[in-house]
């Protein structure tokens, strides 16, 4: 809105003012003089490299990638109390396995019993991996990342554990290579820490597939083997992201049974 002020003189009959009138008197407005505009209020950041990829990397799987969803819930009893074994054996070397470090073991060793998971759309081919790379989402403040495990499936759950940490030090550092980061066969994004129960990931091209993990929630699950006929469970929520044009959905469902079996049976991970 342009203001001008009152003291306009008419040049039409008796003084009256006419349209010309104030159209010269707007025209004659110092242009130093303010305007009144929005009272909105903002703040332009200015877009990083590490944010200009993201976009283009996300913009790009959800227009060239035809996605799909499988939910699957998981017990995880057994594994938590594993995991509380584990690391009182292993505290006196400084170890301490994370919930994650186990569903890093068996989305691997699930992607080595469905190899298909472990593919990439080559445009002419698909490309199927010998060596299951884990990619592991890390939030920093830069943005997100997704830093390697190599070989996780040949690899012992200490050792996972060691990876992921140093790792995810060096990604909010801003100290990773690009080879520590460029690549991967599969990636998992776990966002149960902040209490979130499910999640749609988008897919990591030219990746297939995406594990995306929510948090543990006692639950309440049919059991005859107890007098009530039911008991109190922690179950985990886990949506797999999928690529339809090289993973089909029966196969996307074998691998999410595989990856179930491995966490509510541990004893799987040994065999």
């Amino acid at each position: 809105m342009i203001s001008v002020g009152i003291g306009i003189r008419g040049s039409g009959p008796g003084g009256r003012i006419r349209a010309q009138d104030l159209e010269g008197a707007i025209t004659s407005t110092p242009t130093g003089m303010p305007i009144a505009t929005s009272s909105t209020q903002y703040v332009d950041i200015p877009m990083t490299n590490i944010r200009q990829v993201i976009a283009r990397r996300l913009l790009q799987s959800k227009q060239t990638i035809p996605h799909y969803y499988l939910s699957v819930d998981v017990q995880m009893d057994r594994i938590l109390r594993l995991r509380a074994e584990l690391n009182s054996m292993l505290s006196k070397d400084g170890v301490k396995l994370s919930v994650n470090d186990f569903i890093v073991k068996a989305a691997a060793l699930a992607c080595k019993k469905v190899p298909e998971v472990n593919s990439s759309w080559q445009d002419t081919f698909i490309r199927q991996y010998n060596s299951v790379d884990v990619s592991v989402a890390v939030s920093t403040d830069a943005g997100l990342i997704t830093p390697i495990v190599f070989r996780a499936d040949s690899k012992g759950l200490s050792t996972i554990s060691s990876d992921t940490k140093t790792l995810a030090v060096k990604a909010r550092e801003g100290k990773l290579r690009p080879e520590e980061f460029q690549g991967g066969t599969f990636t998992i994004s776990n966002l149960g820490m902040f209490g979130i129960k499910n999640f749609s990931a988008v897919i990591n091209p030219p990746q297939s597939c995406i594990l995306a993990v929510g948090n543990s929630e006692s639950t309440l699950i049919p059991d005859e083997t107890c007098e009530k006929g039911f008991r109190t469970a922690k179950v985990m929520s886990v949506t797999l992201s999928c690529d339809h044009r090289v993973v089909d959905g029966a196969v996307g469902a074998q691998w999410l049974a595989h990856f179930k079996k491995l966490l509510e049976q541990p004893e799987f991970m040994l065999l």
